[in-house]
């Protein structure tokens, strides 16, 4: 990720945190109420045969693994159906090869299984706060990156004493982090590892917080964003990002003609406005400003 384009991020990270805290709790947002407007699909796509593009055209019909416990990004609402920022990102590429939005069949990929839905075919891609980093790249490929996040620290709004990861080990504190995670390893260097405690999904260890079982959760600052506006003002936000996290599109490993359609897709969807809608629908409840699409990684 350039730096850059970090720089042009920060803005937005702030905007995310100052909207956050300002809410002062109350219910999260209702996505279901208030439906994000239906991406638009394209007619008669073609596209070169044996491609993967072609074959999921062909069907009308594409699998998305996706996460159901974060709220804005995704997270399972009053229809019993994902929702969220990575939700409308997947309708969009979806819309691009020509598949209606019921079309798209979601399932739930938490972190710690997100290469082994793609690797077992379960999935044809995973939208899913999904950072993208060379271990993972090893087993997948990843288009985007579509957002730029940053893993920060949330604790109980009276807590006074974490005040960023470097005040983690002198409070001896117990962090909580989902397994898989680049956050649950990240953060192993800022603590005695014996305080870490992982389960398989973040609203676990919102519920761990809550009850005092631990005293700080790690994760992507809007992840924990999505946690806090659901908190009725018991948590809070650290504020102090020491990470920089692109989220991708993760691919079955090698597929460069996909990687490049939908990197192609989302400059699109940037131009068209689909792109700012689908923030504005979603994320945009707790942040309203836009973020700006990343510059694209390389396909590989």
């Amino acid at each position: 990720m350039r730096l850059s384009h970090i720089t042009r991020v920060a803005a937005v990270t702030a905007a995310l945190v100052l909207t956050a805290t300002a809410c002062g709790g109350g219910d999260a947002p209702s996505l279901s109420g208030d439906a994000p407007p239906a991406p638009p699909v394209a007619e008669d796509a073609a596209f070169e045969p044996g491609t993967t593009m072609a074959a999921l055209a062909e069907a009308g019909t594409i699998r998305v693994g996706t996460k159901y416990d974060q709220p804005l990004f995704g997270a399972t609402g009053l229809s019993d159906q994902p929702e969220g920022f990575d939700v409308e990102i997947a309708k969009i590429i979806a819309g691009k090869l020509g598949i209606q939005p019921d079309g798209v069949t979601f399932s739930e990929a938490p972190s710690a299984i997100r290469e082994e839905v793609l690797e077992q075919d379960r999935v044809d891609m995973v939208v899913a706060t999904y950072t993208i980093n060379d271990r993972r790249k090893e087993r997948v490929s990843f288009a985007g990156p579509y957002y730029v996040a940053g893993q920060d620290l949330m604790v109980l709004s009276d807590n006074t004493t974490i005040t960023g990861p470097d005040s983690l080990r002198g409070a001896n504190a117990r962090v909580c982090s989902v397994s898989g995670s680049t956050p649950s390893e990240t953060i192993k260097q800022y603590i005695d590892e014996a305080n870490l405690v992982l389960f398989d999904v973040y609203s676990k260890c919102a519920d761990a917080l809550r009850t005092n079982q631990v005293d700080a959760v790690t994760t992507d600052n809007v992840i924990l964003l999505g946690l806090i506006d659901q908190s009725a003002g018991q948590f809070k936000l650290v504020d102090q990002k020491f990470t920089e996290e692109p989220y991708g599109i993760g691919i079955k490993k090698g597929d460069v003609a996909f990687c490049e359609f939908i990197n192609q897709t989302l400059k699109e969807a940037e131009a068209d406005g689909s792109y700012q809608a689908a923030w504005e629908s979603t994320a945009g409840k707790v942040a309203p400003e836009a973020p700006t699409l990343p510059p694209a990684g390389t396909c590989s």
